[in-house]
This record gives C-alpha cells, sequence and structure tokens, in this order.
C-alpha cells in the first residue's frame, strides 16, 4: 500500500525532505512573480530594454528579474512593480 496515496505534493515533500520544500515553495512563489510581472510589461507595452532602463539598469539584470531561478531583492521587486503599475505585498500567514 503506497502510504502517499491521496496525499498533497506539500505533505509529500514535507515528510521527505523539509529543505526541498522550502525550496520548491519558493521557486513557486518566484516563478508567479516573474509570470505576473511579465504579463504586466506586455500590458503596458514595456519592454526588457526599456524596463532595464527605467530601473538603471542593463538588460541582463532585468532577465534576471524575469528568471524564477535567479535571486532577486525585494527592493528590486518593488522598483519593477511600481513600474508597471503595480506593487508587492508580502505576508506571513
Amino acid at each position: 500500500m503506497n502510504i502517499h496515496l491521496g496525499s498533497s505534493i506539500d505533505s509529500f515533500l514535507k515528510e521527505e525532505d523539509e529543505a526541498l520544500f522550502a525550496d520548491a515553495q519558493a521557486r513557486a512563489i518566484k516563478e508567479v512573480i516573474a509570470w505576473q510581472l511579465a504579463a504586466e510589461m506586455r500590458k503596458n507595452k514595456i519592454t526588457k530594454s526599456k524596463m532595464a532602463a527605467m530601473l538603471h539598469t542593463s538588460r541582463t539584470q532585468v532577465d534576471r528579474l524575469l528568471d524564477a531561478r535567479e535571486d532577486v531583492t525585494l527592493n528590486t521587486l518593488q522598483k519593477a512593480a511600481a513600474i508597471v503599475g503595480k506593487r508587492v505585498v508580502v505576508e506571513l500567514v
């Protein structure tokens, strides 16, 4: 009998390796934020080059901002969000 049958991926990862669960959760959050930021850039017709100029940085840094595998500071996320007319909200639950 499979003890994981019917369990969620979250509960499975927590049981197997708490660090793996934390990494997976962080990656998922970063992917959602990167996807939302890219969608808002498209909606506002802001290219990567234009975003880079508005952030006073390089296009390479904007690529990093939109890549969930990269670490980005909260300050950078807040600046990018403001450019597309949004704000970042962080909440502990």
